[in-house]
């Protein structure tokens, strides 16, 4: 896995637009996007020094399975000293690394994130994700259970294949009901992975700067409460039909209809050989019945008396408070990397 990210960004200023990207050429950046002006909030090209301004963790260290990040090109580069990016180097490892910067609020503003990631390998089992959220005082300790605001990118399993995005809400990490599409088929392919999270509660996700999803994160993530909740009040009454079909009354089985599939063999002589005393009293053997049609069903018909499925009526849901501003966190402090990578190489750099 690799990661690189040029003119990549989270900028505060006076335009109200956020951004966040990592690409694969080598170089990552933080700050609010600069439009016009703004302050950058982190900035990382993977050049001289950048372990120095990035924290590995040590979360699995004990376990003995923590993977080891190294920089490198990739097998596909154009300028080795360009392309260098930060790439997972160990199969069947945890990797976990992460770095701060001045915290910020996307309160008001759109908040983007953006980053290019290539697979080295045709990954079996392996995250290629992004983790966003508040300040951390101790970077070492980065790992699953480090709270996050969003969590976006690649992410495949087995048969499981997805693009991830999953914000957490009020303590709780909500994922989108339906799972937008994994890019990551190709070896050695670099896609970019773009987020936009507007103040309207709107959400548009790009994949190779192809649209591939925009929405409410009110209609599309379960981060609210449902407004209207099955009345438990409600009940089904006693002569209500929800079964659609029934037997025919009126079809009744054929009196020539066989359904004994076996039948004694009449013309099975007995040997001239049995002994009744010591082989036992000799029976004719069985035989498939020539005659059988097999076993007889009634005709089933459309029942006259079917009401239809039937459903509790939904009356207003007590604990529903509806929120206007569910897009907004108030602190972001760390990037980071939080991945299981069954094998190693994928790699992240800069555009």
């Amino acid at each position: 896995f690799w990661l690189k990210a040029r003119k990549s960004f989270f900028s505060i200023g006076s335009v109200p637009s956020l951004a966040f990207t990592m690409f694969r050429q080598g170089a990552l950046c933080l700050g609010l996007a600069a439009l016009v002006d703004g302050k950058i909030y982190f900035s990382e090209t993977f050049g001289d020094g950048w372990e120095g301004r990035w924290t590995t963790s040590k979360w699995k260290e004990s376990e003995g399975t923590a993977g080891k990040w190294v920089t490198a090109t990739g097998k596909y580069y154009k300028d080795e000293a360009e392309d260098t990016g930060l790439q997972t180097g160990e199969d069947s490892k945890f990797f976990g690394i992460a770095a701060g910067f001045d915290s910020f609020s996307n309160a008001g503003k759109d908040l983007i994130i953006q980053y290019q990631a290539k697979y080295e390998k045709d990954v079996e089992c392996g995250g290629g994700y992004v983790k966003i959220g508040p300040k951390q005082s101790d970077l070492t300790t980065f790992g699953d259970p480090t709270p996050y605001n969003i969590m976006f990118g690649p992410d495949k399993c087995g048969y499981t294949k997805r693009t991830h995005l999953i914000f957490n809400y009020k303590g709780k990490n909500v994922l989108k009901q339906k799972d937008l599409p994994y890019k990551q088929e190709k070896e050695g392919t670099s896609h970019l992975y773009r987020l936009v999270v507007k103040p309207d509660n709107t959400v548009k996700v790009e994949i190779d700067e192809e649209s591939v999803y925009e929405g409410s994160m009110k209609d599309d993530w379960e981060l609210l409460p449902p407004k209207e909740i099955k009345d438990p009040e409600d009940k089904k009454p006693a002569d209500w039909v929800d079964d659609s079909m029934m037997d025919d009354p009126e079809d009744k089985k054929p009196e020539d209809w066989v359904d004994e599939k076996r039948v004694v063999d009449t013309d099975a002589v007995k040997p001239d050989d049995w002994d009744d005393e010591e082989d036992g009293e000799w029976e004719a053997p069985m035989k498939d019945h020539p005659g059988y049609k097999g076993e007889w069903h009634v005709k089933r018909i459309s029942n006259p008396a079917y009401k239809g499925v039937w459903e509790a009526k939904k009356i207003a849901n007590p604990d529903f408070v509806d929120d206007a501003e569910v897009y907004k966190f108030s602190d972001f402090g760390f990037i980071g990397f939080d991945l299981w990578q069954g094998e190693g190489g994928p790699h992240f750099h800069k555009n």
